[in-house]
Parts: structure tokens; C-alpha cells; sequence
């Protein structure tokens, strides 16, 4: 799923009207598994500055890159945490690790060829689901229309409990930019398919 989606979707389930303090800390975990991957992003984008292809057909993929990816989505160490957190009493803490886990339990059946090992350290199994958010391939059209009109749903649900302006603002912003970009990337996808078409019927 994309990062937003993670962090409006946990929102929905998890935020509750009488501990609006905990939202935060919801959003937080939502977001932290995919935090890596933006600062590698940007790494190896403006700092290194390697062409776009090769940032996720080689770079992504060294070892160094991809434990700390997984770590940071590892289902195993949010729950050891969790427990740590209960431990202590901690309880923004035991929100980050709740929304944390969610968070991989939403990214487990949506990944393919860029699935994550959930279950680091204690295995490298890298469940390959047959279906994508974002490939073609792979139902990514269907599961990204999914997505998007979950994503609509949960903001529906939870837009009335959020306090804060920006926060309003910013889920009003990612829904216009889902349903713009999902309506802009199959259009032109389509066009080209009909190009390709034309072209082999010429």
C-alpha cells in the first residue's frame, strides 16, 4: 500500500474520539516502516544521483538497504516491542507498535515482486502475493481502485474526530492526489496501449 494510505486507513481503525492524543502516535506508525525506503530514495536520487532504473532494480537491492527495510517491517521485533512497551507502561509507545504491525499485516498480501520479509529476523521469507498495488501485471489497477476508495471511506469515518486544520487539509490533499494520479497513470496507459495497437495493425 502506498504510505498514506497506511496512516488514514490505521486512523479509521484504530483512533478513538475520547483519546485523540493517540492520533499521532497512529499516524506515526503507519508511516515509520516506509521511512527508510524515502531516505534511501533520496539518497540515491539527489545525493548519489543514479538514473531512476537502476535506484530500484539494483540499488534497492543491496543487503544493506533491504535489512534495514526490513527491519523496519518486521511484524516480530513491533511485537517484541509491543510487549517491552506494556512492560513499562509506555502506551504511545504500544499505539506506534500496534499501528506498526498493522501496517505490515496491510502490505502482506499486496506485494509481489517487491515483497518485504515480514518476518526478519527470525526468517527471510518474503510472502509473494499474486497480486500488486501498483503493477499492472499484477491487478495493480483493480487493487489501487481498492485502495483508493478505502482510503475515501476511512477519511469519511475519522474526518470528523480530527482536531487539527492541517490534518483535515493533508487527508483532503492525498484523496484529490489518489483519484488524480490513479485517473492520470491507466488513462495514459491506455493511450499507449491503443498506440501500440495502431502501430501493429499499420
Amino acid at each position: 500500500m502506498n504510505t498514506p494510505s497506511h496512516a488514514i486507513i490505521n486512523l479509521a481503525l484504530l483512533a478513538k474520539p475520547q483519546l485523540p492524543q493517540a492520533n499521532l502516535a497512529i499516524v506515526i506508525g503507519g508511516v515509520l516502516p516506509d521511512i527508510p525506503i524515502f531516505i534511501f530514495y533520496f539518497w540515491a536520487k539527489f545525493i548519489v544521483r543514479l538514473p531512476e532504473a537502476k535506484i530500484w532494480s539494483e540499488a534497492y537491492y543491496q543487503p544493506l538497504i533491504q535489512n534495514l527495510v526490513a527491519t523496519f517491517h518486521s511484524i516480530p521485533l513491533a511485537i517484541i516491542l509491543l510487549l517491552i512497551s506494556y512492560y513499562f507502561g509506555w502506551e504511545i509507545m504500544q499505539v506506534i507498535c500496534i499501528s506498526l504491525v498493522l501496517h505490515s499485516l496491510f502490505d502482506l498480501p499486496v506485494h509481489n515482486n517487491d515483497a518485504h520479509r515480514h518476518f526478519f529476523p527470525l526468517s527471510n521469507y518474503r510472502f509473494i502475493s499474486p497480486i500488486s498495488y501498483w503493477d499492472p501485471k499484477h491487478y495493480g489497477g483493480i487493487v489501487a481502485l481498492i485502495e483508493i476508495l478505502l482510503v475515501f471511506l476511512a477519511t469519511l469515518w475519522i474526518f470528523s474526530t480530527i482536531n487539527s486544520g492541517i490534518g483535515k487539509i493533508l487527508i483532503i490533499i492525498v484523496n484529490i492526489f489518489y483519484c488524480s494520479g490513479y485517473i492520470y497513470f491507466y488513462s495514459r496507459r491506455k493511450k499507449e496501449e491503443v498506440k501500440k495497437e495502431k502501430s501493429g495493425v499499420v
